[in-house]
């Protein structure tokens, strides 16, 4: 007589749906996390870049008859040659650096470009919050004609 033998190898197809449910679960946290995560990495080249641009803009008054009261820089190449920063076109479609002779500030404006379609075409706004250049403040969404989105504005 032949005895029938069952050997249980492998996994029941309830086994593997459960793991495939949890996987997907997973992803879907996970996924838009790392896209943020992607964009905010993307984002510090540029936050970085309009804090070596104040840097120069600090410099400039400090070294420029009349300081930078009414300064119009409304090209990147002005940016470059007032502050002497390079910037970069990776994430930088254009910059702008804008005086106010009445009220002495600098507004820093940087439009987006190359990180995502929801960020692309979006304005960032760097301000400086006394005359002499030393206080900054990052615009939040919707203020100052910051229009990025308020959970990649960087914090002050």
């Amino acid at each position: 007589m032949l005895k029938v033998q069952r050997n249980s190898k492998g996994f029941t197809l309830i086994e593997l749906l459960i793991v495939i449910a949890i996987i997907g679960i997973l992803a879907a946290i996970a996924l838009p996390a790392y896209m943020d995560y992607a964009k905010k990495s993307r984002l510090t080249e540029v936050f970085e870049t309009m804090g070596a641009v104040k840097t120069g803009c600090t410099a400039y008054n400090a070294e420029a008859s009349g300081g930078i009261s009414g300064a119009a820089w409304t090209t990147t190449a002005l940016v470059t040659t007032n502050t002497g920063v390079t910037i970069p076109g990776h994430y930088i479609s254009a910059m702008s650096v804008a005086g106010a002779a009445a009220n002495p500030f600098v507004k820093i404006s940087t439009t987006l470009t190359g990180i995502d379609t929801t960020i692309n075409g979006s304005v960032l706004v760097l301000t400086a919050t006394d005359a002499n250049l030393q206080a900054w403040s990052w615009n939040p969404n919707g203020t100052g004609g910051t229009t990025l989105l308020g959970k990649f504005v960087p914090k002050n």
